[in-house]
């Protein structure tokens, strides 16, 4: 979920302030959690309910933290099918969820002058073209948390009504020092939301599908980032503004369709083909990574409503048609939105690694607005993460290091992901 953070959004700031009340300690407090597969019937069921939900939840699900010190951040594994991940996820952050979600949908309802069941008419709408396994998760992690789903939905259907703006890097091959493709992610969004005082990342392990690992917020689980076993790593930037809306609902957000990405794409070209079937919403651009099999990135462009021939264009690196051109390179593509990256991955090129482009990722944020930056090794599927914590943006603060091959949530001395 991601909006404009020059707006001005003082009724969602005053409704956040009381969802951060909550000490950024809970989630330290609740580390190494691990859950059964039995649920107690008081979460997510009641005998007042003319339906029923399952009474016991396969997969499993286990919470750590990462990190240390004020850039320590829990991540969950949970294995399972859709709905059973989406109840470990609920399970394993009930009280963050229960403490922001509802908080913040209520500030973002009263900036957004709707009603919230304007909201979930939106989710009815998108759902219907999007992808049925998030929508199962959704169940599993409202029954899991407590929230209602409807009151989740509502929460998944903002991200189509508000503005927004990011930017990204990718460069791989002869441009870094390794060879392996590194990509960038700067999430520019609102600090008044709270949402990155409740981080949350996921390493989901699906019983059918690629594992892939999603650093989000608690209680949303679209993907606005995300990279995948497979070593396919997805960025975003949002170039709609708010004087285009209303926004076309009748198509699934990029959110949405950035997991049935991740679930099911071995490679680059795969994830192309899911994503060109994809209906459009509104204006965007994007980053592909493919770190093990294409082994190379794309850009790309996709602006509806727009005029067929100019609706979905993809650039690759050193691309004399790229809207840049003649500042493109070899082995990189980028959209900083004209904040400057270019100088500098004309200097570095051949050198860039992990530390380097979190410098340069750190150099390009909408400022003001830096919620979250992420540094994927898409290659040897590590990642370096930053939120924004207590006013201070995800740009001047610690990067917290994670390689996906060594997590072993569970201790019981085999990382996750060899499982």
């Amino acid at each position: 979920m991601q909006g404009n953070p020059k707006r001005s959004m003082t009724a969602l700031g005053i409704v956040a302030l009381g969802s951060i009340a909550l000490s950024t300690s809970l989630y330290s407090q609740e580390k190494d959690q691990t859950i059964g597969t039995g649920v107690p019937k008081s979460v997510g069921q009641s005998d007042s309910k003319p339906f029923r939900v399952p009474e016991k939840i396969g997969g499993s699900g286990h919470r750590i933290s990462v990190g240390q010190a004020d850039s320590e951040f829990p991540l969950a594994v949970v294995k399972g099918t859709p709905y059973e991940m989406g109840h470990h996820v609920g399970r394993l952050f009930a009280k963050e969820i229960q403490t922001f979600v509802p908080a913040a949908l209520a500030g973002i309802t009263q900036e957004l002058k709707v009603q919230p069941g304007i909201l979930n008419e939106v989710w009815a709408r998108t759902s219907s073209y999007g992808d049925d396994r998030l929508e199962q998760e959704l169940a599993g992690l409202a029954d899991g948390s407590g929230v209602p789903l409807s009151t989740l939905q509502a929460l998944h259907a903002v991200p189509l009504l508000m503005p927004y703006s990011c930017s990204s890097i990718a460069a791989w091959g002869q441009a870094t020092v390794d060879g392996h493709l590194y990509q960038t992610r700067n999430l520019d969004w609102s600090m008044e939301v709270g949402a990155h005082e409740f981080p949350m990342i996921v390493l989901y392990i699906p019983n059918e599908g690629i594992p892939h690992v999603v650093p989000s917020f608690a209680g949303m689980i679209g993907a606005h980032t995300g990279m995948n076993a497979k070593g396919l790593a997805l960025s975003e930037m949002g170039d709609a503004s708010g004087k285009e809306a209303p926004y076309q609902v009748h198509a699934p957000h990029f959110t949405v369709y950035f997991r049935t990405m991740l679930y099911d794409g071995d490679s680059l070209s795969k994830a192309l083909s899911i994503f060109k079937a994809q209906p459009a919403t509104k204006r965007y651009h994007f980053v592909f990574g493919d770190g093990q099999t294409d082994q190379r990135a794309v850009k790309v462009r996709a602006h509806s409503p727009e005029p067929s021939d100019k609706q979905l264009l993809i650039w690759k690196d050193a691309d004399p048609t790229d809207e840049f051109a003649p500042n493109v390179l070899s082995c990189i593509v980028y959209n900083d939105e004209g904040r400057g990256a270019f100088p500098t991955l004309q200097k570095e090129q051949g050198k860039l690694d992990g530390p380097k482009l979190i410098e340069l990722a750190n150099k390009i944020p909408i400022k003001g607005g830096n919620v979250e930056n992420v540094v994927y090794d898409a290659t040897a599927l590590r990642m370096w993460v930053s939120y924004a914590k207590s006013g201070k943006e995800a740009y001047t603060r610690p990067y917290t290091y994670i390689d996906l091959r060594k997590i072993d949530a569970d201790a019981d001395g085999k990382p996750d992901l060899l499982q």
